[in-house]
């Protein structure tokens, strides 16, 4: 049994964007979210037509990486992390109100001190987004 995404990273309403976690294993972690019509950002992202931002959905990945390394015992509870960078960011299909997407998070390289990822969101099996990114990783929220 999992942890809730809430009890693994720091993140909060309205900024967390994992519902759960699927797998997860020194390699790989798989998590779930559903975008409801009700998040905030869809108010202005667009009003006649709401798309979850792009930037969203890599804060979603890098969200997931973070929650796995730490259910799988790799960070410990309480590591913060911020993105330092992201590459090779693509969008491929849209994702909107009432979507599921399923996040494929692969670790490419990690340490106590950062973390590298790609990753991927799939809605009903077609790649809508993916993106490689790296964090840094403190204990201490100011040496982030």
């Amino acid at each position: 049994m999992f942890e809730k995404p809430c009890e693994l990273i720091p993140h909060r309403d309205p900024f967390i964007f994992l519902d759960e976690l699927l797998e997860v294993d020194d390699q790989h972690t798989v998590a779930s979210r559903v975008f409801t019509s009700d998040h905030f950002f869809f108010a202005g992202h667009f009003p006649d037509y709401p798309v979850v931002p792009g930037v969203i959905l890599i804060e979603t990945m890098a969200q997931c990486g973070g929650a796995g390394l730490v259910q799988a015992g790799i960070l410990p509870h309480g590591a913060f992390f911020v993105l330092a960078t992201v590459e090779k960011a693509k969008f491929r299909a849209q994702v909107r109100p009432g979507d599921t997407a399923r996040i494929e998070v692969h670790n490419v390289r990690v340490s106590q001190t950062m973390v590298r990822q790609s990753g991927t969101i799939l809605v009903d099996g077609q790649k809508a987004a993916e993106a490689s990114w790296m964090c840094i990783v403190s204990n201490n929220k100011k040496e982030a």
